[in-house]
């Protein structure tokens, strides 16, 4: 038993036009690639609510007070306070769209 529902969905022809292009590149359907953008949403949605609520909870007396204290260990050898480093994409991959798609050729 499958728990999936069918919902018709109207998009722009351009829009449309985007998703085909986009969904051939990964590799897969048209239905696979929008229930996949919508799942990404969602839980971009959620995240977004989750550290509202977190924010919201915080006592930043405390963490000031915690932050400013005295005494403890020197920071590790890269958790100093500095510049902070981008992280590298993983080898053979690029970078396209907030994300990163193994074996995919950089957008021209």
């Amino acid at each position: 038993m499958t728990n999936q529902t069918t919902y018709p969905l109207r998009l722009p022809r351009s829009v449309r036009a985007e998703v085909e292009r986009l969904a051939k590149e990964d590799g897969v359907s048209i239905n696979q690639f929008v229930a996949t953008a919508v799942a990404e949403k969602v839980a971009a949605l959620n995240t977004a609510d989750f550290f509202a609520i977190r924010k919201s909870r915080a006592d930043f007396t405390a963490f000031d007070r915690i932050i400013r204290r005295k005494g403890g260990e020197p920071p590790r050898p890269g958790d100093e306070i500095g510049r902070p480093k981008r992280p590298k994409p993983p080898a053979g991959s690029t970078r396209s769209r907030g994300r990163y798609r193994a074996g995919r050729p950089p957008p021209a």
